[in-house]
């Protein structure tokens, strides 16, 4: 990952990501992000497209050839189609396979292969029978790399072994039995043709299959590491909120047994019920707090990462680096929401190419700039609450939240003191809607870019 450097411009592009049900990513859209999508298009070239160029070349022209005997191009032309289909259509389905470690690979499709290999005996025995041994092994080599992609590692080795040894016996046989004299070419090259067909077709799918095993690690791990932090932070709340209850569920059962017999003690128990509630209810504010709480410097980090995986040429400018540290913490927290909420914008609410965001301290002010193209023509952004309500709460504490939406441009500008002595009063204007949300309403908006 590329990091934003001091009074420099940081560019960043990748390709956009796509999340199905629960934020898990849909196979086939999960490509995106992570290169895939081109991986996959160039494997599909590199593979399908070559075996049926291959074929096309060196047998197409054979059966165009007006030397060879009509009797032989009729049915070979046939074969080829044949041939060319039946590949194109299992070395796709072959790709569209994601390998699963310790599992049975599934097979191809019984039909599409039967007329592969049909097809591949005859564009074998046809040029064979003319004593064509430098074009008779195409096709079958072709049939023995497609079944071999479908096999485990073992039977696929024993696949290609049995092929290579029995492609040395039909050439060698038609020349001895011709005695044409090339029995060294007739046996050796057809051999070397088998092998190297199943080289150049096993070679772009195992890097594709290793791509996908990668891909899919990835995806596991985020979401472990989403069920991580969410286990933690439920583990958080249990201790917190199991040991303040236990407490006050016996401190009520006492209360219960006292109010008749010592109505004093009963009422003084009742106020510790009622300090032990406010204390774990401060203690419950400061677990939401640290758990959601964010600034600019993270809002910054992410965004570049965010917008960069949505295929966003993003430039990134911040001068200079340390200044968002000489900022109040309130004041880091608050840009951070704008900043995320101008990234959750960008990426919700236009089909942006280029994006710039600029920090800057200038004129006692700390300035945050976010710019996109390609904005609807009627932002959803401007109609919900989470520009809005930013915009009050950067008035509060003396600052100023602005949009501007002129053609396919959106622009967002936050400005604030940077004098933390001016960011003393209170962050949230009205208080939160929620007493455990410490971000306020804002959150309430379009969402955070996450």
């Amino acid at each position: 990952m590329t990091s934003v450097m001091p009074g420099r411009t940081a560019r960043h592009t990748a390709r956009s990501v796509g999340f199905g049900d629960n934020g898990r990513m849909r196979d086939g859209v999960n490509d995106r992000g992570t290169g895939l999508t081109g991986f996959r298009r160039y494997t599909w070239w590199a593979v399908p497209g070559t075996a049926a160029c291959l074929l096309l070349l060196f047998v197409g022209a054979w059966v165009l050839d007006e030397d060879v005997e009509i009797w032989a191009r009729g049915p070979a032309a046939a074969a080829l189609a044949v041939e060319v289909a039946a590949s194109v259509v299992l070395l796709s389905r072959r790709l569209a396979l994601l390998p699963v470690a310790d599992a049975r690979p599934a097979g191809p499709p019984a039909g599409w292969l039967t007329a592969a290999c049909a097809a591949g005996v005859v564009l074998a025995v046809f040029p064979l029978a003319v004593r064509d041994y430098g074009l008779w092994a195409v096709a079958p080599a072709m049939v023995v790399a497609i079944v071999a992609t479908y096999l485990p590692p073992r039977r696929r080795r024993l696949l290609i072994v049995c092929a290579v040894v029995l492609a040395l016996v039909p050439g060698g046989v038609v020349s001895l039995v011709e005695g044409d004299g090339e029995l060294l070419y007739a046996a050796l090259f057809p051999a070397g043709l088998v092998a190297f067909t199943v080289w150049v077709m096993l070679g772009p799918l195992w890097a594709w299959d290793t791509a996908r095993r990668l891909n899919e690690a990835r995806r596991l791990e985020a979401e472990v590491a989403v069920k991580d932090e969410r286990l933690r932070f439920a583990a958080d709340l249990h201790d917190i909120q199991g040991h303040h209850l236990q407490v006050i569920a016996l401190k009520s059962e006492l209360a219960a047994r006292l109010v008749e017999v010592d109505p004093a003690r009963a009422a003084a128990e009742m106020k510790e019920v009622r300090r032990l509630a406010a204390d774990a209810l401060s203690d419950t504010r400061a677990v939401v707090q640290g758990y959601r709480r964010t600034t600019l410097d993270d809002e910054i980090a992410n965004a570049t990462r965010v917008l960069a995986a949505a295929e966003i040429d993003a430039r990134m400018t911040v001068e200079p680096a340390t200044a968002t540290t000489d900022l109040a913490e309130s004041a880091r927290h608050l840009l951070g929401l704008v900043m995320r909420e101008a990234t959750t914008n960008v990426l919700r609410h236009s089909r942006a190419r280029h994006a710039e965001v600029d920090y800057r301290v200038a004129g006692g002010f700390a300035r945050l700039r976010v710019s996109n193209d390609g904005a609807d023509e009627h932002p959803a952004a401007t109609n919900g609450t989470g520009l809005s309500a930013l915009r009050e709460r950067l008035r509060v504490v003396g600052g100023e939240l602005t949009w501007d939406h002129g053609g396919a441009r959106f622009v967002v500008e936050a400005a604030l003191p940077a004098n933390p002595a001016t960011l003393a009063g209170p962050v949230h204007p009205a208080g939160p809607a929620n007493p455990l949300d410490p971000a306020g309403p804002a959150n309430s908006g379009n969402g955070a870019a996450r």
